[in-house]
C-alpha cells in the first residue's frame, strides 16, 4: 500500500513550514532511495512504524524498526531502504521554511540523521492527520497545512533522541512509565528518593533523565499535576473552601498555594473560581 500526495512548492510565503509531500507506505518490500549530494533542497522526517529498514550514512549501515527515525536536511546525501524480508510501514513528510534550519539546529537536530522516538504513536497520528489533510484539500487551506506540518516538527523535536543513545531506552520508558503513578499521588508529599528507586537509578540521573524526558523537573511536574487538580476542585467542589482545596492538593500552607497558582494562572484561586462561577 502506497498513499502519497505532492504538493506544490510555494516560493513566497507567510509560513514557518509547510509540507512539499507526505505520504504513507505499508509492506513497502520495494521501497528504496538513493539521491545524490544537492539533488532534494528540503527537509525530510521518515518514521518506521512497523517492521525494519537500513541507512546508510558515513559509509555505515544503520537498522531501523518501529519507533526510529531519520530526519534529512536539504541537499543531504539520502541512502534509505526497506528490508525484503521485514519490509517496513514507513510514515513520511518533506517539508520546507526559510527558518527551519535554524529551529532544527537550535534543538540539537543537526547531530545525527538517526534517532528514536520515544513517544512515536503521537508523531505518527500528527503525520497522519497532515496526509488526510493533504488528501482532501491539496493546498487550498495553507493554514492548516502549516500547523499541522508544525505539529509534526514539535513532536519530532520533543521527544527525538539520538538512535546511538538507544540502549538507555529502557530507561526512558521506566521514566514514562512512572509518570502516570506520579501524577496520581502528586498530592502526597514528593520524595525523590523514593521515585529514583522506582525508576532503579540515582537521585541525580533520575532528575536529570527526568527533565530529558519531560522537558520539565520532577518538582515541576509535580506542582502543574497539582493544580490542575487544583483548578478542577475549585469548580466543581464548591462546598469547599480554597484552603480546603489547597490542603486537599498537597499545600498546607494556604498562602504558599496562591502564590503558586497565581505565577502559573496569572489569577488567585479564588479570582479564578468566581471567574468560571459567573459564566
Amino acid at each position: 500500500m502506497r498513499r502519497q500526495i505532492l504538493l506544490p512548492t510555494l516560493l513566497e510565503h507567510s509560513f514557518f513550514c509547510l509540507p512539499e509531500s507526505v505520504g504513507w507506505y505499508e509492506n513497502a518490500r520495494a521501497h528504496t532511495v538513493d539521491r545524490q549530494e544537492g539533488a532534494l533542497n528540503n527537509f525530510s522526517i521518515h518514521l518506521i512504524v512497523s517492521g525494519k529498514g537500513y541507512v546508510e550514512t558515513d559509509n555505515e549501515t544503520f537498522t531501523l524498526q518501529a519507533g526510529d527515525a531519520f530526519l534529512y536536511f536539504p541537499l543531504q546525501r539520502q541512502r534509505y531502504y526497506s528490508s525484503e524480508d521485514d519490509p517496513w510501514e514507513v510514515r513520511w513528510v518533506h517539508f520546507y521554511g526559510d527558518k527551519l534550519k535554524e529551529y532544527l539546529m537550535e534543538n540539537g537536530l543537526y547531530r545525527s540523521h538517526l534517532w528514536t522516538i520515544r513517544q512515536w504513536k503521537p508523531l505518527e497520528q500528527a503525520l497522519h492527520q497532515l496526509l488526510i489533510e493533504a488528501e482532501e484539500n491539496t493546498f487550498f487551506q495553507l493554514t492548516k497545512l502549516s500547523t499541522l506540518t508544525y505539529a509534526v516538527i514539535a513532536e519530532f523535536v520533543n521527544q527525538a533522541v539520538p538512535l546511538t543513545a538507544s540502549t538507555n531506552i529502557g530507561t526512558h520508558d521506566r521514566i514514562l512509565q512512572l509518570l502516570p503513578l506520579i501524577q496520581e499521588q502528586a498530592c502526597k508529599p514528593f520524595e525523590l528518593d523514593y521515585w529514583a528507586e522506582q525508576a532503579g537509578i540515582s537521585t541525580y540521573y533520575f532528575c536529570k533523565l527526568f527533565r530529558k524526558v519531560t522537558q520539565m523537573t520532577p518538582m515541576t511536574f509535580v506542582t502543574l499535576c497539582r493544580l490542575q487538580l487544583s483548578k478542577q476542585w475549585l469548580l466543581e467542589k464548591r462546598e469547599l473552601t480554597v484552603k480546603q482545596i489547597a490542603n486537599d492538593a498537597g499545600y498546607p500552607s494556604v498562602s504558599y498555594f496562591n502564590k503558586r497558582f497565581l505565577e502559573q494562572e496569572g489569577m488567585t484561586p479564588t479570582d479564578y473560581r468566581l471567574l468560571y462561577w459567573k459564566q
